[in-house]
């Protein structure tokens, strides 16, 4: 497989994690984009099975069947239609921000995706996965789901790795 040419997102390592930052600029409006990030019906279409309680403190639950990933987490910071974070994590487990922030910009809405990552796990993978996930994204808002695009996934995967030296 070649080298991944597309842009990547940035990763930062301090306070024992990994911060990583993934932007895509969007043809779509705030509601639109919004409507993705949490409505059940929409988030099926690129993220998995699930609801999201809309309102700080609410629960964050996915359900991701074919890998037998269950994320059981709360909402730790709202703001409808600009702010949604929750952890990607399940009970038990340390905690995984994933914030998402949309900002209107002319002609669509800019989306910025936030996610920290302990050290002591692959951060590389955790990239690649969510790089997949806004490629699922960016087809079902077209209204053309796609599955999980794994060559993508081991193409940025690769990519991350080579930007952190590895």
């Amino acid at each position: 497989m070649g080298d991944y040419d597309g842009e990547l997102g940035t990763i930062t390592k301090g306070n024992g994690a990994y911060q990583a930052k993934l932007e895509r600029l969007l043809d779509h409006d705030q509601a639109a984009v919004w409507a993705m990030l949490t409505e059940p019906d929409r988030m099926v279409e690129w993220l998995a099975p699930g609801s999201i309680e809309l309102c700080q403190g609410g629960a964050a639950k996915l359900n991701f069947t074919d890998s037998g990933i269950v994320i059981d987490s709360v909402v730790t910071a709202f703001e409808a239609p600009r702010l949604l974070e929750y952890s990607w994590s399940g009970p038990g487990e340390p905690e995984r921000p994933v914030r998402w922030e949309s900002t209107p910009v002319d002609g669509g809405t800019k989306l910025t995706l936030t996610l920290g990552v302990p050290e002591n796990e692959d951060v590389a993978r955790s990239c690649a996965g969510w790089e997949a996930h806004l490629m699922m994204l960016l087809a079902a808002i077209e209204g053309v789901p796609i599955k999980f695009p794994f060559e993508r996934f081991v193409a940025t995967r690769k990519a991350y790795n080579a930007m952190l030296g590895r």
